[in-house]
């Protein structure tokens, strides 16, 4: 039998079942983004394994990751379908790649301790918490019912929602092995099992999608608000991406900074950010349980992913997945959304002290602030409509996370240090 623990790319059958593992531990978090943000998830199947099979391309094969659905663009996407739809957001998805693919090519020139020096723990890590603390009524509203068109308002909702977040919290916490791999799937089973007792499913959906079906797909169209709410979203992910790069290179003992450089890798997510943008899907990233199967199963060789990617894809043209995945109540979303938002706002604080800046100093104490207040208290910065080389520009709206991410950069491009 093939050893699996070899870094070296062998595509071959045997290893369709280790794929098929890999997607089935991604699924949980794969899907849960176009569920919550209003998106397609066939089409979001799709892209993620499109955007894999790009990474791969581009990486040469070298490093065994598989791309999926990024956690940080809910918040915008969220408010972005809502505000100009999903074809205008896009658009902002779009551009969203398009800023990886330049921050590749300026690693490339300068090397990545740029990013470093221009994007500071001080500046990213609040702006991720920006992003977990703006969504918290969200949360809250959809495990209560009150928000996403629930029948359920009350003490049923907040069952439902309460079993698939101690069911999550549980598996995290006490579970070994496989299991602990995949919490967010566990507690959508657990709060869908006692949905189903309130009988706050309904199978229609199921009944009428069609077995085999092309993936509802939606191309992008301009929409220059679109994409100055988002690009300054897709900063932290990019500092982020050195993280996930550096997190698989100590598990298979591989430097991948070097080979195939990081330059390499942020230049295969923005382009498979960008397509799968103009696909109708959500960002791509990393994914931090996919690499938690990795260290599990010592599963290092990287054509793992292609299987992977093509169960992904093989996947997205089953109309009755999508219509199962709409059947989850809102409640159960809920629940796992207030333990997730609140995730990621600790990891913009972990981001904080594990830099180990004296945040009591006068200048750290201004960035922080200023954008944890401007993010997160409800301020908005209009510029009204413009026109740049005959480009008409309508009126730009900064708010939320765009606004924070702004701030931080600004404060620390201007703030002298001490």
């Amino acid at each position: 039998m093939e050893d699996v623990s070899s870094t070296e790319y062998k595509f071959q059958g045997k290893d369709s079942l280790l794929g098929a593992q890999m997607l089935f531990v991604a699924f949980g978090a794969l899907v849960l983004v176009p569920i919550l943000t209003g998106l397609n998830s066939n089409v979001a199947l799709f892209t993620a394994g499109l955007g894999t099979l790009i990474f791969q391309i581009i990486t040469k094969g070298k490093v065994p990751v598989f791309l999926a659905s990024s956690f940080a663009f809910i918040a915008p996407i969220s408010y972005g379908v809502k505000t100009w739809g999903i074809a205008g957001t896009m658009c902002g998805l779009v551009a969203a790649g398009i800023l990886y693919i330049l921050l590749s090519v300026l690693i490339k020139l300068r090397g990545s301790d740029f990013l470093k020096r221009y994007l500071p723990p001080v500046v990213t890590g609040p702006v991720i918490m920006v992003i977990g603390l703006v969504l918290a009524p969200v949360a809250v509203g959809m495990a209560t019912g009150k928000i996403g068109g629930s029948k359920l308002v009350g003490d049923n909702a907040l069952i439902i929602s309460m079993a698939a977040l101690f069911t999550t919290v549980i598996i995290s916490i006490f579970t070994k092995g496989f299991l602990k791999l995949i919490p967010i799937l566990c507690g959508i089973i657990a709060g869908y099992v006692v949905a189903l007792f309130f009988g706050a499913v309904n199978f229609t959906s199921v009944i009428e999608a069609p077995w085999f079906a092309i993936p509802d797909f939606t191309f992008p169209v301009w929409n220059s608000d679109a994409i100055f709410y988002i690009v300054p979203v897709a900063i932290a992910p990019a500092i982020e991406h050195f993280g996930d790069v550096l997190a698989i290179g100590s598990i298979t003992g591989k430097d991948y900074l070097k080979e195939p450089g990081v330059d390499k890798t942020m230049l295969g997510d923005g382009i498979a950010t960008s397509i799968a943008a103009f696909f109708g899907g959500p960002p791509n990233t990393t994914y931090s349980e996919v690499s938690g199967a990795v260290a599990l199963t010592r599963a290092f060789n990287p054509a793992i992913m292609t299987w992977a990617a093509i169960f992904a894809i093989s996947l997205s043209f089953v109309g009755k997945v999508g219509g199962f995945l709409s059947t989850i109540p809102t409640p159960v979303m809920g629940g796992i959304m207030i333990l997730l938002f609140g995730m990621i706002t600790v990891i913009g604080l972990n981001t904080l002290v594990r830099s180990g800046d004296d945040l009591t100093k006068p200048r750290n104490l201004v960035i922080v602030s200023l954008i944890l207040v401007c993010g997160i208290g409800g301020m908005v910065l209009e510029t009204g409509s413009f026109s740049i080389f005959d480009i008409s520009v309508n009126n730009i709206k900064l708010e939320k996370i765009g606004l924070a991410g702004v701030i931080g950069i600004v404060l620390n491009l201007i703030l002298p240090k001490e």
